[in-house]
């Protein structure tokens, strides 16, 4: 791990959320030795608003991680890519051209975060006995597991290759930190876990966070936000069961419900009915990034870097709502989603619409219909869009589905992979160069920085030794 991830560097700031305007505050009376911090109950409450704290940088859930998404799941090919990156950083563009270095300073800064959230989570959890209320101590044990089982996931699935059945017990994960680190002068070097031992540990914090928390927590993870994040995690294993039936629980019991239009699910700075997690992003703390890199400067981003192209406008039916949420900026004609318009919006990670594809997806390709049928709950979504509703349902029709709802919002490499497509990369689109699902340069780097501190660690295939 790198020397950069210092839980400390955010405790020399009390930060806490004040539950009536969504805002960060700092204080920076509490200044005060780390030993002290992590001896009172004030000082590890303030640790674990702090782990939000991180999670809310625009290098991780602030936004870019949803980017990586797009920019690793579109064709390269201008005539038939849904969308076409533009922006000038070189970095996001070697993600684009499926051409990542291991020198590249974005997604090294996306791995120290990640792991800067681990540890703080980390940190929580060993030193939980400061906390002298037992039912606290379990509902902040649970917070840190879910925020720490977020970072995993995003991890394991940029920086591994895709869970396979039957090979991820042999495919090289991340590395996994079950302890929190406090002396980096240490030789902290290690080898990676397998893909299978990082998704159990995933599991495992998710399970844990879902029997801790609380039905409602504000705007902090709840139980239902845990049970959500493990049906995204199951999915993404091929985990049809567990991920149907968690689904169905966030569905029926969390008590939200989808937003009464399309347009209402996005750009809102408190949250609604139909989010189940959101980073909460102020004037005072955290980057919406995916405002920055897809929004008009006049909508507070840099003139959509990544813009829309008609290929993914022509997937959509005539009529329906999400055909239309979108617009043309007038600077440079580049049409621009409507879906972060506001750069002070919360960036929503998981919303209710999700868990309806899920549920769907997995009752078809299970051939059940617990909760609802795959057909009826896709149609509860096109309903919510004005779209006619479909008279009968495919699983091509459920991964259309996702892309129409879901676009540009984080799923598009991770829906290829996981349903094993390959990705077009020829000149013009007639199918000539494919990368298959699972190809080295569809998997990130680990950053050279990780590299030449850590002895133990194996670098990626095709990134050199």
């Amino acid at each position: 791990m790198m020397k950069a991830n210092n839980v400390f560097l955010f405790i020399i700031f009390a930060v806490f959320f004040t539950s009536c305007e969504n805002e960060l505050d700092l204080d920076p009376k509490q200044r005060e030795d780390a030993s002290v911090t992590l001896s009172t109950e004030a000082g590890i409450t303030n640790v674990l608003t702090g782990t939000y704290a991180l999670a809310a940088n625009g290098n991780a859930y602030g936004g870019r991680i949803l980017l990586y998404a797009d920019l690793l799941g579109v064709t390269g090919v201008l005539n038939t890519t849904d969308l076409r990156w533009r922006g000038t950083y070189a970095e996001l563009r070697q993600m684009y051209l499926k051409d990542m270095q291991s020198d590249n300073v974005i997604i090294e800064g996306t791995y120290a975060r990640c792991y800067e959230i681990i540890n703080a989570a980390n940190t929580v959890i060993d030193n939980i006995s400061v906390v002298k209320d037992p039912e606290r101590q379990a509902v902040m044990i649970g917070e840190a597991n879910f925020l720490r089982s977020l970072a995993y996931f995003d991890l394991v699935r940029f920086f591994a290759k895709p869970y396979v059945s039957g090979q991820a017990n042999n495919q090289l994960g991340v590395v996994i930190r079950p302890n929190a680190i406090y002396d980096f002068n240490a030789d902290l070097s290690k080898q990676r876990s397998t893909v299978a031992e990082v998704y159990q540990v995933i599991i495992n914090g998710l399970n844990l966070a879902y029997t801790n928390l609380p039905e409602e927590n504000t705007f902090y993870a709840d139980k239902y936000a845990a049970q959500a994040l493990l049906a995204r995690v199951y999915l993404q294993q091929g985990n049809y069961a567990g991920a149907r039936d968690a689904a169905d629980d966030v569905i029926e019991n969390s008590g939200h419900g989808l937003s009464s239009n399309y347009a209402a699910a996005f750009n809102h700075d408190t949250d609604q009915t139909e989010d189940v997690f959101s980073i909460q992003i102020t004037k005072q703390t955290g980057l919406n990034d995916v405002n920055t890199f897809y929004e008009s400067e006049n909508n507070g981003g840099r003139g959509g870097d990544f813009s829309i192209r008609d290929a993914y406008l022509e997937k959509f039916s005539d009529p329906d709502d999400r055909a239309v949420f979108y617009y043309e900026n007038e600077a440079n004609g580049r049409i621009l989603t409507s879906k972060y318009t506001d750069q002070f919006a919360n960036v929503g990670l998981i919303r209710l619409a999700e868990l309806y594809l899920i549920r769907a997806e997995a009752n078809l390709r299970l051939g059940t219909a617990v909760g609802n049928s795959p057909l009826d709950d896709i149609n509860i979504i096109r309903n919510r869009a004005k779209a006619d509703e479909l008279l009968a349902v495919t699983l091509d029709d459920i991964l259309l589905e996702r892309e129409l709802e879901l676009g540009m919002e984080g799923f598009l490499i991770h829906d290829i992979r996981r349903t094993q497509r390959s990705i077009d990369i020829s000149t013009d689109g007639d199918g000539s160069k494919l990368l298959p699902f699972d190809a080295d340069n569809l998997v990130f780097p680990i950053p050279l920085k990780e590299t030449d501190a850590n002895k133990k660690i194996t670098q990626n295939p095709g990134y050199g030794s």
